[in-house]
């Protein structure tokens, strides 16, 4: 018994690891579309031709992401923002938003 536990945990935690391998994936193929979007100004097009193909089903079904019309549009617009997923993800940025959020709220009241 106690070894079935201790397999189950193990896969569990080799499962977790591959997802975020996948996830990883995902934010670099953000980035290579935002970069081409700043090069080319492509990059919205390039994220969804990319997320709608076999591979980028694929990849997104083995990050945890529905691949589903409305992640596409989703990709399109946080790749037409233009902001690195590192930057995005950083805890200043958020900090940031949530001032400019709250800022906004303030004046509309």
């Amino acid at each position: 018994m106690k070894d079935f536990v201790d397999g189950t945990a193990f896969n569990n935690e080799q499962g977790n690891r591959a997802r975020k391998l996948f996830a990883a994936v995902v934010l670099a193929a953000l980035d290579d579309a935002i970069a081409d979007d700043k090069k080319y100004g492509n990059g919205p097009e390039q994220i969804a031709r990319w997320a709608r193909s076999r591979d980028g089903r694929e990849v997104l079904s083995c990050a945890g992401i529905d691949p589903n019309e409305r992640v596409v549009q989703g990709l399109m617009e946080f790749v037409a923002k233009g902001v690195r997923t590192s930057v995005a993800l950083s805890r200043e940025e958020s900090e940031r938003r949530n001032a400019a959020a709250a800022a906004e709220q303030a004046e509309a009241a």
